[in-house]
């Protein structure tokens, strides 16, 4: 009797299994699919840019149909800019919140760290940044996060100047510069990935800090000195 119950009852549960593991499917959450959908289209649009991704291929690839996403964001453009814009915050944040230093040296070393790190950690959101797109406007790209950091680079330079009795009208000029340097060689590393971040950053600075003439063999960041 044992083995017939046992017979009866285990083909029970494994039907009762089978019919719940194909009706049980986990439901996400109008958030949750939100935020699925734009890590899905970070990535596409970060592979493909913005004009060759479709709607169709954010949403098979996120299983779901056309309408969901439209009716998350109204079409493949009001996508794109939440895409933009959080890459944007998020950039500036992480350069926002490194910028501690007094030391003009120590300031580029850290923004330079920073960018490459980003680039580093979140490739996919750092492509999307630097790739054109003509639907976004100057405030909507890496070069309005890279002329915010400048902004708050030139009121560190322009205060280093005044002490030193340069003429602090200067700052912007340098600001510009010297961030410019950075941004744009981060680009390049996004690609070929070596030197290592920390070889890079120290080069930036080297060349920033000593200039052409008085190049140091050798350059290293202090800030990471005696870890």
């Amino acid at each position: 009797m044992m083995d017939g119950l046992g017979s009866d009852h285990t083909p029970g549960r494994r039907r009762g299994a089978a019919a719940t593991g194909k009706t049980a499917r986990v439901r996400m959450s109008a958030a949750q699919r939100r935020e699925q959908l734009i890590s899905t289209a970070r990535q596409l649009f970060a592979e493909r840019g913005f004009d060759a991704t479709s709607i169709e291929e954010v949403a098979a690839r996120a299983k779901v149909s056309k309408p969901v996403v439209y009716e998350h964001f109204g079409g493949k453009e009001g996508l794109y800019a939440v895409v933009v814009d959080r890459e944007v915050r998020s950039l500036l944040d992480r350069i926002t919140t490194a910028l501690t230093a007094g030391h003009p040296r120590e300031l580029l070393e850290q923004a330079a760290l920073t960018l490459l790190t980003y680039i580093e950690e979140e490739t996919s959101g750092f492509r999307v940044l630097v790739r054109e797109s003509p639907l976004m406007s100057s405030t909507g790209n890496f070069s309005s996060v890279m002329n915010d950091v400048a902004h708050q680079v030139e009121h560190i330079l322009g205060a280093e100047f005044s002490s030193r009795g340069y003429d602090p009208k200067l700052a912007e000029l340098y600001a510009q510069a010297l961030v410019g340097m950075v941004a744009l060689t981060g680009r390049w590393w996004l690609e070929v990935r070596r030197p290592r971040k920390e070889t890079v950053a120290a080069h930036l600075v080297n060349l920033a800090w000593n200039g052409l003439s008085h190049l140091e063999a050798k350059p290293g960041l202090i800030t990471l000195r005696g870890r």
